[in-house]
């Protein structure tokens, strides 16, 4: 990791990509480039070893004063993720659409195609 100067003489440093990367992992790498990490919603955080990021802020490569305090949002585990349910579907497709595509009874399933 290069370390750029500020014009404050205080080195920057550019901020990793911490989606979807463990707890634990980020506070190593957090560390060892200069950075902290907090997690407001987590007061578990410091002990959290196996949840993976969902947001940060400030963003991935932005370049930022070493010391600089990245925010991290972690996935609650109770069905509140912003991603919702997709399934099931409503209204449901509408019954026997797929009878179009089966021959009737009595139907040969043959086209006829016109002779010029």
């Amino acid at each position: 990791m290069t370390a750029l100067r500020s014009w404050s003489g205080t080195p920057d440093v550019r901020v990793p990509k911490f989606v979807g990367v463990m707890a634990m992992d980020v506070r190593e790498q957090a560390a060892a480039c200069g950075l902290l990490v907090e997690a407001p919603e987590e007061p578990e955080f410091p002990l959290m070893v196996t949840d993976y990021v969902l947001r940060q802020y400030p963003p991935p490569g932005a370049d930022v004063p070493f010391g600089t305090v990245v925010t991290l949002w972690f996935d609650s585990g109770e069905g509140g993720g912003e991603g919702g349910v997709r399934e099931p579907r409503t209204p449901q497709p509408p019954s026997g659409g797929i009878r179009r595509e089966v021959n009737e009874p009595g139907d040969t399933g043959e086209w006829a195609l016109p002779l010029h």
